[in-house]
């Protein structure tokens, strides 16, 4: 039997009223079994989804790099599983739960070993966000390494192109910065990292300057794509020359990060600030007001929440290195920020 446009129109109207009117729901529910998609820019925290504004490859999308796995990720089936590698690599694990150093009741420990975390507790527990350079050039190469040969790990990674890449939840513990591990989310931001003034020997591999004065980032021919999603959005570091400067008293030089990984670290910086109330959009500085361009000390470390290099950390590191703004980001974090309060009026 036909159904004409006034009983189509009925039954919608009916259908609609029905599912407004279910107890304790304002909105139609899910159909079982239908499919939700996401949009793409979420990282996940504590089991649930949160917005970025900027593209996110999860660990469970395809393209990802899962750290929760045991087996390398890069070699062939039969030669990446734990017992066939588990003479080359220490553990088959790379992260594990946060809890040294904070006075977690019984009742709470056991959520959070068996049950996992609720958002809340996390959110009291998360303090710092350690920024990393990954002296790998790629995330790929970066996952490669830490995952494959290293048995570390990293919440995120940030891709010469801008795109994110999430290792874990933000609930594991993931093994990056020591001391700071704990209280920490960290990310490895690719870029081959910084060297003594006279030695131009890699970066000169992935650097080159062009007529126009400006500097073309470049995949050396070994590394082929490197993984990366969009080699051709790359328009090289945000300024064309290197910087020299000192840290922990090392005198060193590095390019800075391309305008596409500022562009993403400023909004996943700004999500992250927003989620754990704890980070504050700042990083670590003197009486004056200046950046500490040296390891904190254990007083020092201890007061500190916020964005944190893994310099201020360990006294043998220089990332995320002398090129690294950190005014920068703070001034676009907090643009951000004050731009999600305009639109909330």
């Amino acid at each position: 039997m036909l159904i004409s446009p006034l009983r189509n129109a009925l039954l919608a109207a009916t259908l609609t009223l029905t599912a407004t009117s279910l107890p304790g729901c304002g909105i139609a529910k899910p159909v079982s079994g239908s499919l939700d998609k996401r949009t793409g820019d979420e990282i996940v925290v504590a089991g649930q989804f949160f917005h970025t504004g900027t593209p996110v490859v999860l660990w469970m999308d395809p393209g990802g790099y899962d750290a929760y796995r045991i087996d390398k990720h890069f070699p062939a089936y039969d030669e990446a599983l734990w017992e066939v590698t588990k003479e080359e690599i220490d553990s088959p694990n790379r992260y594990n739960l946060r809890y040294k150093g904070k006075h977690f009741t019984p009742e709470q420990l056991h959520q959070i070993k068996n049950g996992g975390w609720p958002l809340a507790l996390l959110q009291d527990t998360v303090d710092q966000f350690v920024l990393h350079y990954d002296v790998c050039g790629t995330s790929r190469q970066c996952f490669n390494v830490l995952h494959d040969h290293r048995t570390l790990s990293v919440h995120f990674m940030l891709d010469i192109d801008g795109t994110i890449y999430q290792t874990l939840d933000l609930k594991e513990r993931a093994w990056h910065a020591g001391k700071s591990n704990d209280r920490s989310v960290g990310i490895e931001i690719a870029n081959m990292g910084a060297y003594p003034p006279d030695d131009m020997k890699v970066l000169s591999q992935w650097y080159q300057t062009q007529d126009d004065g400006s500097t073309r980032l470049t995949l050396p021919e070994s590394r082929g794509d490197g993984g990366v999603k969009h080699l051709d959005k790359i328009t090289g570091p945000i300024r064309p020359d290197s910087v020299v400067g000192t840290i922990n008293e090392r005198e060193v030089r590095q390019y800075d990060l391309t305008t596409e990984q500022y562009k993403a670290l400023v909004k996943l910086t700004a999500a992250l600030t927003k989620i754990f109330p704890n980070i504050q959009n700042d990083y670590p500085r003197d009486e004056d007001g200046n950046l500490i361009p040296g390891t904190l000390s254990d007083e020092q470390f201890a007061e500190h929440q916020g964005l944190i290099g893994h310099y201020h950390i360990k006294k043998s590191k220089i990332d995320p290195g002398p090129a690294f703004q950190w005014d920068y980001l703070v001034d676009q974090v907090e643009k951000e920020h004050q731009g999600w309060r305009f639109w909330r009026r």
